[in-house]
């Protein structure tokens, strides 16, 4: 391979790390603001779209980008906690068990991130929208039982106080805290990914 031919490889390499770099940096930007400024109080809780960029970051670099930007919105929510913006039972939680609730807060949102990344990668290969859309499921699911587990075990002394009861826990907790915030954050997640997704590629086609 010639001089020239060897420069501008580089060249594109470097190029392409810029773009991923900056992609990355973009929808940084959009789960801090999606975090911080966007959401819908319901119950306890919040209703929140910042998986929909997680879960892009994913399918656009894997599940490195994936875990990034889905480790940033762990960060985000961790100082919301800490600040109290998170709500009072965040706060509760961070009383009862303070590194524990920073650890779940930042490992749900990571591993949203990465197994959504895996995901489309893995079913990718069948079918891309396929990948995209077992992406867009995987997301919320990760989130969410990450914070299931940890609620059941590590919190499961405040979760029962809170409720009033002990006996059926799952149950009651699935119906109490989780039932339709999930239910709602699945829908939006599987709705808004693959039509984003989509008029991306239309996008990018068009530009080349």
């Amino acid at each position: 391979m010639n001089t020239a031919a060897v420069t501008k490889n580089s060249a594109k390499r470097s190029m392409s790390k810029v773009q991923r770099m900056t992609m990355l940096a973009i929808l940084a930007a959009i789960v801090i603001v999606l975090q911080a400024a966007v959401s819908i109080p319901l119950g306890p809780f919040t209703i929140t779209l910042t998986l929909v960029p997680i879960i892009i970051g994913a399918i656009l670099d894997g599940p490195a980008g994936g875990a990034f930007l889905g480790t940033v919105f762990g960060a985000v929510v961790s100082i919301q906690v800490i600040t109290g913006a998170a709500g009072a039972f965040s706060t509760m939680m961070l009383e009862y068990q303070p590194a524990a609730t920073i650890l779940v807060c930042i490992l749900k949102g990571t591993f949203a991130g990465l197994v959504s990344g895996l995901f489309f990668r893995l079913f990718s290969r069948i079918n891309y929208y396929t990948g995209v859309l077992l992406a867009a499921i995987i997301a919320p699911i990760v989130n969410t039982g990450i914070f299931s587990v940890a609620a059941l075990t590590i919190f499961r002394g405040l979760i029962a106080g809170a409720l009033g009861t002990d006996q059926n826990l799952l149950g009651v907790f699935l119906t109490t805290f989780i039932g339709l915030n999930f239910v709602v954050e699945f829908a939006i997640n599987v709705a808004l990914t693959p039509v984003i997704i989509r008029i991306l590629r239309i996008v990018k086609k068009d530009k080349n």
